[in-house]
């Protein structure tokens, strides 16, 4: 009986923590400059489903998956959708600035020289890591590695939908 009682509880606990894991965390108070001297703050991100990208151009990963990123941009972006590409504390501004004009990428790059950015996204330390924002500001799936960019797709469609049906 008691052994019941515990796995119970057990589960019970383990339940709360996984759905505690998964309550939705808004992103309070960004600001944040691209490379082209663009202000953007939590504020313009509202009712818009943005895509946050941390990078670096060192980063083999990062890079393979730019043009994806790319494709995913300008295949959403009529339909109230963002991407800013936050390139790390480290990674030298020069090489950031070289391959975005090289590259022509299409969406907002940022970067996060005095790690502010990291830190308001919980100190973000591995590349790439991504943030889902919903059109409320909040982060509604974190992704650290490469993107599998079918299983992605269903998701941002899906939270774009959402978007639209409660505006």
């Amino acid at each position: 009986m008691n052994k019941k009682i515990i796995i119970s509880a057990l589960l019970v606990f383990l339940t709360s923590l996984y759905l505690i894991s998964f309550e939705k965390v808004t992103i309070d108070n960004l600001n944040m400059t691209t490379i082209t001297g663009e202000k953007i703050t939590s504020k313009d991100l509202l009712g818009k489903v943005v895509l946050i990208n941390f990078w670096a151009t060192d980063c083999t990963s990062c890079i393979a998956e730019m043009p994806d990123l790319i494709k995913t941009y300008n295949k959403y972006k009529k339909q109230n959708f963002d991407l800013i590409a936050v390139a790390m504390f480290y990674d030298p501004p020069s090489r950031v600035l070289s391959f975005s004009k090289n590259n022509k990428l299409p969406f907002s790059v940022v970067l996060d020289l005095d790690k502010k950015i990291a830190s308001q996204f919980n100190e973000v330390t591995l590349t790439p890591t991504f943030f889902l924002i919903d059109h409320k500001g909040k982060i509604v799936n974190k992704i650290i590695g490469e993107i599998n960019f079918d299983d992605f797709d269903n998701l941002l469609e899906r939270t774009l939908k959402d978007s639209i049906s409660n505006s």
